[in-house]
């Protein structure tokens, strides 16, 4: 996977970059902790800078969350309620997840998206309530906008300080990448089986 996701930034550069964080806001294949601190990483190497690399892992981000903001925003309360309903064993969602994550969207507004863009899952899933909610675009975009640069920047620059060991722990990288790739299909698999409909 490792071998992969440098590939991608060698050959398409700060757009790959922009590219992998997209997908993994789209659905989460490749962590962002895997993505940016190589991305950081290969700065070091001279064809990329490091600002280029936290700009486009942020822009990626960012592009990435809208989809689902605008799930949200089109379907509304009912709506994604009906479809936890509806597809909940595949989306591991009950009608009654939604209800919790728009009350906590309720009670803590803006700073749960800005906190959620900070926190592995949540990144992605903290953009459906905010739709449900018709946060103003502008405010939605501005809180992930800087939860998202916190995030990526602090693993970009890990991977672009650590440059003189990357080479002694990339080898650890892929094994450790598949393995938590593994786990989480597992914990999906897991979800869908165990699964208990509600349609409270």
């Amino acid at each position: 996977m490792e071998a992969f996701v440098q590939s991608m930034m060698e050959r398409l550069g700060a757009f790959g970059i922009g590219l992998l964080m997209f997908l993994e806001n789209i659905f989460p294949p490749i962590p962002s902790e895997l993505i940016m601190p190589l991305a950081g990483y290969l700065a070091t190497q001279g064809d990329l800078n490091i600002l280029s690399v936290i700009a486009a892992g942020t822009m990626g981000s960012l592009l990435g969350t809208l989809p689902w903001y605008y799930l949200g925003r089109r379907l509304g309360h009912d709506g994604v309620r009906r479809l936890a309903s509806k597809h909940g064993r595949w989306l591991t969602m009950s009608p009654s997840d939604v209800d919790a994550a728009s009350e906590r969207f309720k009670r803590h507004g803006k700073a749960s998206v800005l906190v959620g863009r900070l926190i592995p899952t949540v990144r992605t899933l903290i953009s459906v309530p905010a739709g449900v909610a018709n946060m103003p675009l502008g405010s939605f975009l501005l809180f992930s906008a800087v939860g998202t640069l916190v995030w990526g920047a602090a693993l970009a620059l890990a991977g672009f300080l650590l440059a003189q060991a990357y080479d002694i722990i990339e080898r650890y990288v892929d094994p450790v990448s598949s393995t938590v790739l593994v786990i989480l299909v597992a914990i999906y698999i897991y979800r869908v089986a165990t699964y208990k409909e509600d349609r409270a």
